[in-house]
């Protein structure tokens, strides 16, 4: 939600949102660090619990949202006949994330004895604050390139969406959130449906495995979009693929019936394999979509409303093991 009410900050000024992102989430995690101590210190004290949502869930999740929003209208500027495939690497840096970050953190925790959790959660505070201040640094538009579009770009956001009809922007939020409610409802429950048939000793290879079709989806479904007359054909592909796969392993009861069965294992595994990338594809795909539809001039503020959908969409997705 926060990219949802700071885009516009991210739309004025992109400096100063890429290091607003870079202290919120440093700042967040080692905040979080420190109440995970404190509660292992004053056992059964409110306070620990309630500092461990300020800091991971509200200061951290502002660092996340702005942080993911700066990059992305920036690279679209600097390719801007591959927007597709320039957003496409923005979010599947974020995706790959936790093939990468997963086992290093892990491998943190096992290391590093007792209070291992929050002593991993401050050495991480300091590296990511690290690498984001350097990103800030670096972080720059286009040479001799001005803003288009100066009448939009003075707009409100309900101005903007009203360019189109406003069913146009309603389709799309839908459409985003159904994408995300499903994917995330899988990945939710991943590693359950790993070990269901029967593949638990490997649960951290197919996790990770599943991490590079996400990161791959969001890079290889955006950069294929740039090659279609309407970007929103991906979003057709997307859903068909999801829809055939969730089918067939509906019908063969693969989920149930797969341990042993290497037919049905692999069917689930094309399973998760699809709709991580499929889910990937729909995240990367968004800014372009919107920029498409609406222009280039309130693309970071269009762009952090919408990702309002991603919001509401974990809240629905990961609510429980049976509303998933």
């Amino acid at each position: 939600m926060s990219a949802a009410f700071l885009g516009n900050v991210v739309e004025k000024d992109i400096h100063k949102s890429s290091l607003i992102a870079a202290i919120c989430f440093a700042l967040g995690m080692a905040g979080t660090g420190f109440f995970i101590y404190y509660g292992g210190l004053h056992q059964h004290n409110p306070l620990s619990l309630i500092g461990i949502y300020i800091s991971y869930g509200f200061i951290m999740g502002i660092g996340l949202g702005t942080g993911y929003l700066s990059p992305v209208k920036t690279l679209m500027l600097w390719f801007e006949d591959r927007k597709g495939l320039a957003t496409g690497l923005a979010v599947a840096g974020f995706g790959a994330a936790k093939a990468i970050a997963s086992p290093i953190m892990q491998g943190m925790l096992d290391g590093l004895g007792d209070g291992g959790i929050y002593k991993m959660f401050w050495i991480l505070a300091c590296v990511y604050f690290v690498m984001m201040f350097v990103g800030h640094l670096l972080l720059k538009k286009p040479e001799g390139w001005h803003e288009p579009q100066k009448k939009e770009k003075g707009q409100g956001i309900l101005s903007v969406i009203k360019t189109r009809p406003i069913p146009n922007y309603i389709g799309i939020w839908v459409m985003f959130y159904i994408n995300i409610t499903c994917g995330l409802a899988l990945i939710s429950q991943e590693k359950m449906i790993v070990k269901c048939i029967g593949l638990a000793g490997v649960v951290g290879i197919i996790s990770t495995i599943s991490a590079i079709f996400n990161a791959g989806g969001r890079l290889g479904f955006s950069a294929w979009a740039d090659t279609m007359k309407d970007r929103n054909t991906i979003y057709k592909l997307i859903f068909i693929l999801s829809i055939v796969f969730t089918g067939l392993v509906m019908i063969t009861g693969g989920i149930k019936n797969g341990a042993g069965n290497i037919l049905l294992t692999a069917l689930v595994l094309g399973l998760i394999f699809v709709v991580n990338a499929g889910y990937g594809g729909g995240f990367s795909n968004v800014p372009t979509l919107l920029s498409d539809h609406y222009g280039m001039g309130s693309i970071s503020a269009l762009h952090g409303v919408t990702l309002s959908a991603w919001a509401f969409a974990g809240l629905r997705a990961t609510r429980s093991p049976t509303s998933s």
